[in-house]
């Protein structure tokens, strides 16, 4: 299993490091922002991010987004101090495979990072309770609201594969907290929960056709 560890204190990245290599785990790099992990998932294909929620330049949960969208192939376990229902739930709904508290036993620990390896959940069995809980309450299913014709460009632009904020926005000559802005609107209006769902729901329903490559 290879791992990238993403965490904004470099001790206990390193502690956590020296963890993971004593089990003949590879640690193939580090972060310590959420745009790095971004940028160094992309360069060096873990199998695997071990993702602490709160850090600088791009937080842990809009990284896990970008990653679930971009490279659904790499494993995002949220590793966080962070025991809020609301921060589990946005969480798995960002596309993280597993969520578990720093606090957590070291053979446990290892047990779920084999367990995520496999492709299965990461949840110790209370945090899977409470996910199960909150997923299983009936919610009214909607028509998704008309979108305007910029958020019909930027679901465009992500549909022809340009997934990131900085990518919408060079792409669409607009700013990155416009870009929030209406991914935001998208993923509400179509009642959605992370990029990876809206492209894909989008494709399934043929909700707009894909940009010609080369073009604005």
């Amino acid at each position: 299993m290879r791992v990238l560890i993403a965490d904004d204190h470099a001790l206990f990245r390193q502690s956590l490091q020296t963890l993971l290599e004593s089990h003949d785990i590879e640690v193939v790099g580090q972060a310590g922002s959420g745009r790095e992990a971004v940028e160094k998932t992309r360069e060096l294909h873990p199998d695997l991010v071990l993702m602490d929620l709160k850090m600088p330049d791009g937080d842990g949960l809009e990284a896990t987004e970008m990653l679930a969208a971009e490279m659904p192939e790499v494993a995002v376990v949220v590793l966080t101090a962070s025991d809020d229902d609301e921060a589990l739930f946005e969480a798995i709904k960002a596309g993280a495979q597993g969520y578990l508290l720093k606090d957590v036993e070291a053979d446990r620990f290892l047990s779920l990072l084999e367990s995520a390896a496999r492709g299965e959940p990461a949840l110790t069995p209370i945090l899977a309770n409470k996910v199960l809980r909150e997923f299983a309450k009936p919610r009214r299913r909607q028509p998704p609201d008309a979108l305007t014709d910029r958020e019909e460009d930027v679901l465009r632009a992500m549909v022809s594969g340009v997934t990131t904020n900085r990518q919408l926005a060079a792409h669409l000559g607009i700013s990155d907290n416009t870009v929030k802005f209406h991914v935001r609107n998208i993923l509400d209006k179509l009642h959605m929960h992370n990029r990876a769902e809206v492209i894909s729901y989008a494709l399934r329903r043929g909700l707009v056709e894909p940009d010609e490559p080369g073009s604005a």
